[in-house]
């Protein structure tokens, strides 16, 4: 009986995500927010809910050196836990500075060099999905919003 019931657990999928969209969206935000305290600049939040499965929004960004793509990426991590009890679940590419990964679940952060960030071109990829506009958004970005 045990067998089965363990063959039973491993076939079922996993349960559907019940993740709220807003909160998605406002952690995005919040993450912005914390990233233009520590003088990020380019910032986009791109909505790709209906693009992927991993993630609800992908926020981009660049710093101008590698010790500035280290101080978002540590200064985003400090607000959200300090001050909204959010913590990250993965960092990459830490130690070298030209490219930081943070994953909030809902959200997948991306600090660039801004040196490397035009090589990777990581908003190409969802050029058809939609942009959030916020507060204290850089007006020079040139990025167009739906």
């Amino acid at each position: 009986m045990p067998k089965q019931s363990q063959g039973a657990q491993l076939k079922n999928p996993s349960p559907p995500s019940t993740s709220d969209p807003k909160a998605g969206r406002e952690l995005a935000l919040l993450i912005a927010e914390a990233a233009l305290d520590k003088k990020a600049s380019r910032i986009e939040i791109i909505d790709v809910r209906e693009k992927v499965d991993y993630t609800d929004y992908v926020v981009v960004m660049s710093g101008r050196s590698d010790r500035q793509v280290a101080a978002i990426a540590r200064g985003i991590e400090e607000d959200l836990k300090l001050k909204h009890g959010t913590r990250c679940t993965g960092v990459e590419g830490l130690p070298q500075g030209n490219w930081v990964l943070l994953d909030f679940g809902d959200v997948v952060v991306h600090i660039f060099h801004q040196d490397t960030r035009g090589f990777y071109d990581l908003e190409g990829l969802w050029l058809d999905a939609d942009r959030v506009e916020f507060e204290g958004q850089q007006a020079d970005e040139g990025f167009a919003f739906p």
